[in-house]
């Protein structure tokens, strides 16, 4: 087993869950070598026809890595694992919420703007839909990603680079979705830990009625806002500082991810892609966990 590929352990908990053949037609490459040569461009952020011959074609790792995207195969290898870890659901559940941003290489860029101000509109347009967004360091692509308490990945959601962590706010909360073994999938976390661009009232108030306990501090700004407004600026939101010091995890874990080259930086045109590189270094991540709690 050479560097970064999967261990014994680790092929042991996804081989059921990745799909067999019906017996028709040419019998598939075999998983475990086309999986490992997917990690290793993943890690490495090469392009695709530079895999190494020893995990087969390079197309029959694309073909596999994009079909079992556009069948949701690795999305639900990642709901498993999650489902499976003992303490979620057993304890009580606080999240964190954060942001990072990852640099579209030219390659992801899509093609030169040609024609008039229309088409200039059109490839904007393309670019949102493909959650691409100009921002100071060129065009960029936003995670937004919440993890839970021991700073594994939960949800993963993708906007342009130049999207403000308050706007997609909602939109990350609505993908989170956590399956139990039994019973309705937990929508609603208990307590949920953010950062200071979090702080706004439409975000607290959307947590309040939802029934989820914010533990965001508040801006200097608006601090200064309710001094100055006196009685009439009413007292000032709930903050549990000691719960705050576990924010960090979801920080930790945006470094453990970008260890993988091609999800620090974007190399994939289509944002299904790219989130699905996203998703499989995820998926790593949450064997690893597994591996290290089944030592004695």
């Amino acid at each position: 087993m050479r560097r970064g590929e999967l261990t014994a352990k680790a092929w042991q908990r996804i081989e059921p869950l990745l799909p067999v053949t019906d017996g028709r037609g040419r019998p598939w490459r075999d998983h475990r070598e086309v999986v490992n040569g997917i990690l290793w461009r993943l890690r490495t952020g090469s392009p695709w026809r530079d895999i190494p011959e020893r995990y087969g074609p390079w197309q029959t790792c694309y073909e596999r890595f994009k079909r079992w995207d556009e069948d949701g195969t690795w999305a639900r290898i990642l709901e498993d694992l999650q489902v499976k870890d003992d303490s979620i659901g057993t304890v009580e559940l606080t999240v964190s919420i954060d942001s990072t941003t990852a640099r579209a290489h030219q390659h992801a860029a899509g093609a030169r703007k040609r024609g008039g101000r229309r088409q200039d509109d059109r490839c904007e347009e393309s670019q949102r839909r493909q959650a691409l967004g100009r921002s100071r360091g060129g065009l960029t692509t936003k995670l937004h990603l919440i993890t839970e308490a021991l700073g594994l990945p939960l949800t993963l959601h993708l906007t342009g680079g130049n999207v403000v962590d308050c706007t997609a706010f909602e939109a990350v909360l609505a993908a989170f979705r956590l399956r139990r073994p039994t019973g309705r999938p937990r929508t609603r976390p208990v307590r949920l830990l953010g950062d200071k661009g979090y702080s706004s009232k439409k975000i607290r108030l959307y947590l309040r009625r939802r029934g989820i306990r914010a533990v965001i501090p508040e801006r200097r700004d608006q601090i200064a806002n309710r001094r100055r407004k006196g009685s009439r600026g009413g007292r000032p939101p709930a903050f549990d500082a000691t719960a705050y010091k576990e924010r960090n995890l979801v920080e930790r874990c945006f470094a453990k991810l970008k260890q993988w080259r091609a999800v620090a930086t974007r190399f994939d045109k289509l944002a299904s892609r790219y989130l699905t590189g996203v998703t499989l270094a995820s998926i790593v991540l949450w064997l690893r966990h597994f591996e290290l709690s089944d030592r004695p």
